[in-house]
């Protein structure tokens, strides 16, 4: 603003010395035409100065704009890892405390809206639309990708594949309205399916409920696709806790060959079964890998086996700078590619042969999928996925 002002001044006496060249000279047009030179290079600097100003407040504007990113990210990764325990701990402190009236009055409400997780929840378009969500996507950046239209007539499973450390981008194409699936997918409902265990945690849960997150179990899943209407689509993240113990970057691995509860429950149901793979998913955070059988990898197959989720050793960059460790991930592209429905039948006992023959078919397009896609996100014709 400083160089601006400068300039401006320039021009006022350069007008000034016009002025008195026009009183004073003999050849006043002579004179008026130097001093229209001298105005035009006043010009230039003034165009140059705002030409300064306006890459100033462009660089500061991307800067804030990029530190909202990371503040946005790092708010869910954070809300992810220690919201429920945090406010677990918090809740039953406030009994002992003067203000335990608010306490039971939380744990009744928890009490009386205990099943409503496995009805679907309570999601709110107003916090699906928050402008964070945004930010959250741009960071990455995140996409979604359509290559076919579904039936609102029809309810749907989607195979998310792989699952990551957290699997951001079946978060935040199928949580929120960033990369908006709702006019991708119109009359489509997505609920992401995530560990049951989460909705015990006081004030994580209604976060998660709010975003359309519901439990993964039979249950929810059965209520889903056979007593809310139509038009429903059950995200389940496949490979789960076991796949994300083999995330890595530069690794196109998948856990799926032995996993076939969902294709049963699609056929239960009459869902079609749709394979999605997200590109990217596996770059945005560095883990240590523990061999098969050491202590850090029976430890976590423990953790996995009682309580749902196998506790991972993972790093991404820090706060203030990528070149430091924290738990901001690694601003990498995730794109997320929605793939072909397969059609499934409802059967209400479905054999073992017709489980085996559905789940072949849906790894089958699950591939087909990745081959076609992968040289358009930065992948060699030669890479292959690896179905374990």
């Amino acid at each position: 603003m400083k160089t601006l002002i400068a300039a401006y001044s320039g021009v006022l006496r350069g007008e000034r010395r016009a002025e008195g060249a026009r009183s004073a000279s003999p050849n006043g047009g002579a004179a008026l035409s130097r001093e229209g030179s001298g105005r035009w290079g006043t010009g230039s600097s003034i165009l140059s100065a705002l030409q300064d100003l306006f890459s100033i407040t462009w660089l500061n504007r991307s800067k804030v704009e990029k530190q909202l990113q990371v503040i946005s990210v790092l708010q869910w990764v954070l809300s992810f890892l220690v919201l429920g325990v945090a406010c677990s701990v918090i809740l039953m402190y406030t009994f002992c405390t003067d203000c335990w009236l608010i306490a039971v009055l939380y744990f009744t409400w928890l009490v009386f809206d205990w099943n409503t997780p496995k009805k679907g929840g309570r999601r709110s378009q107003w916090v699906r639309n928050w402008a964070v969500w945004r930010y959250f996507r741009d960071y990455f950046p995140i996409q979604l990708v359509k290559t076919h239209n579904l039936l609102t007539t029809r309810n749907y499973i989607f195979g998310y594949h792989p699952h990551g450390i957290m699997g951001l981008g079946a978060f935040c194409n199928f949580s929120t309205e960033a990369t908006e699936v709702s006019k991708k997918f119109p009359g489509i409902r997505p609920y992401l399916a995530t560990l049951a265990g989460n909705f015990r945690m006081p004030v994580l849960r209604e976060y998660l409920m709010s975003g359309g997150i519901c439990p993964v179990n039979r249950d929810t899943i059965d209520y889903l696709l056979s007593k809310n209407g139509s038009g429903n689509a059950v995200i389940i993240v496949v490979g789960g806790a076991a796949e994300s113990l083999s995330s890595m970057p530069g690794k196109n691995a998948v856990n799926l060959r032995n996993r076939k509860g969902f294709v049963k429950l699609a056929l239960r149901h009459g869902a079609d079964l749709v394979p999605t793979y997200s590109f990217g998913e596996n770059e945005v955070y560095k883990q240590v890998i523990f061999q098969e059988g050491s202590w850090g990898r029976w430890v976590q197959k423990k953790f996995q086996k009682y309580i749902g989720f196998a506790p991972c050793i993972f790093h991404g960059r820090g706060f203030f700078s990528s070149d430091t460790w924290g738990l901001v991930p690694y601003s990498k592209p995730i794109t997320t590619v929605v793939g072909e429905p397969i059609t499934i039948p409802k059967l209400e006992h479905p054999t073992q042969q017709d489980i085996d023959l559905y789940h072949a078919m849906y790894m089958e397009a699950l591939v087909k999928l990745f081959d076609n896609h992968k040289t358009k996100f930065g992948l060699p014709e030669t890479e292959v996925l690896e179905v374990n």
